[in-house]
């Protein structure tokens, strides 16, 4: 009885360290998504399940190699990617365990501020890129502007695009309820059918949006004219009600039972 009570015991504990290990590593992963370190590490997940098969089939010499591997490579791991070492220990405390979606009031308030900044840049003919991160991380492009993470608002929105700033070019990432970066850089659309004389704010608002699920919003400095772009195209706002209630409907997580 005691030993069945110890072999219990046993597998409880070990299933708990191959959960937490699995959970670390599974958030390691979403955490470096879409930077240069996402496909490092998932070579070195390879190389460590290598060394463990290595280890249990008794294989001696891949072992060795592998011991040997690991103990030199670490080292240099940690001096090629130290800047992305750096910012994720930075930001650790910053992140939840699990993804936490926004609730209404939080979009509502987020909704609120965007439409202020958008309308307002929009009426002085004042361009402006702003960008939403859905399901597919925007990691590479955040790493190609300027990191701010800071809470969202419209006068901060309203100083980054004026023609002034510094950092007035390119667009900005919005992840979460949160302004991830600014001046940040986007891939542009090489899609034939989009007309020459479109700009290049434009172009890029419809190549980000052909490469991922990501919300653009911008306001044109020629027109004024605000539009959304989604999925490679651009869908028509004809006010700001009808802006708000469309990237309402873009950016809301999905109720449930519906897909």
């Amino acid at each position: 009885m005691h030993l069945f009570a110890w072999s219990i015991a046993e597998i409880i504990r070990a299933t708990i360290e191959v959960l937490v290990l699995w959970i670390v590593y599974y958030r390691v992963l979403i955490f470096f998504e879409g930077t240069r370190a996402f496909q490092v590490l998932k070579g070195i997940s390879y190389l460590v399940l290598a060394f463990l098969l290595s280890q249990a089939l008794h294989l001696e010499v891949l072992h060795w190699l592998l011991r040997h591997f690991f103990s030199i490579w670490i080292i240099v791991i940690v001096v090629i990617f130290q800047n992305e070492l750096r910012s994720g220990l930075a930001r650790l405390g910053q992140q939840h365990l699990f993804n936490v979606s926004l609730g209404e009031v939080e979009i509502g308030a987020l909704i609120h501020e965007i439409a202020e900044a958008v309308y307002k840049l929009s009426k002085n003919k004042t361009g402006c890129l702003i960008v939403f991160e859905r399901k597919i991380k925007l990691n590479v492009y955040i790493e190609s502007g300027v990191i701010l993470d800071c809470k969202m608002s419209a006068p901060l929105l309203q100083s980054i695009f004026m023609t002034s700033s510094p950092i007035h070019d390119g667009g900005v990432v919005v992840r979460g309820e949160r302004i991830a970066a600014c001046a940040c850089l986007f891939p542009l659309s090489s899609n034939p059918s989009v007309h020459k004389t479109v700009g290049t704010r434009h172009r890029a608002a419809l190549g980000l949006t052909e490469q991922s699920d990501a919300v653009v919003v911008l306001a044109s400095e020629e027109t004024g004219d605000v539009a959304v772009a989604f999925e490679g195209r651009f869908i028509a706002v004809s006010n700001q009600e009808h802006f708000c209630d469309l990237l309402k409907e873009l950016i809301s997580p999905p109720k449930k039972g519906k897909k």
